[in-house]
């Protein structure tokens, strides 16, 4: 059946004339009080949604932002665990190289370059040595394995660093080892 379109000059004519009735279930018959009451009624409800749907977006930018530095934040710590596993092979070539006696040793300038390319290539994924000796103790950075009494140096002042520490990003991923003065 086709449809059939209404003007508004036709529907004041069909009521005016009574073609169209309006039932009294329709319309009841309010007061001035009334109305008003449920005017109001309904106005308050409707601020009640508004501030609903408000606060749903407020949520969801929330949980946007929320994802997004989650997103953020394991594409720069990604490395970490792999990381994590290198610093072993890092503290083994370091050690060797202090436990060796002959200078001139080849096998030893080996291991230095090798040392060497190894610190630089985990500089550029932004991993950060933390080697604190004669540096003021950090507690966020260093954990104090052990304290000895040193006179000629002020009190809380890394003496020696027995594993150096790491920085992935700016975040501690390590913390260095050391001996502090008391």
């Amino acid at each position: 059946m086709p449809e059939v379109s209404v003007t508004s000059q036709e529907k004041n004519e069909q009521i005016n004339s009574g073609e169209h009735e309006v039932s009294d279930e329709a319309m009841p018959n309010l007061s001035y009080d009334d109305l008003q009451a449920k005017y109001l009624e309904a106005n308050e409800t409707a601020k009640q949604h508004w501030e609903r749907i408000l606060r749903m977006q407020a949520d969801a930018d929330n949980a946007q932002r929320r994802a997004e530095r989650d997103v953020s934040s394991a594409h720069k710590y990604a490395l970490e665990k792999f990381v994590m596993d290198l610093l072993p092979i890092i503290d083994n070539l370091e050690r060797g190289l202090t436990v060796s006696t002959n200078a001139e040793d080849p096998v030893l300038e080996g291991v230095r370059m090798t040392l060497k390319m190894f610190q630089t290539t985990l500089e550029k994924f932004g991993v950060v040595q933390v080697n604190p000796e004669g540096d003021q103790f950090n507690p966020e950075q260093h954990q104090a394995v052990s304290v000895q009494p040193k006179p000629e140096v002020t009190a809380n002042t890394v003496l020696s660093v027995l594993q150096k520490g790491y920085l992935l990003n700016g975040r501690l991923i390590r913390a260095a080892l050391v001996v502090v003065s008391k």
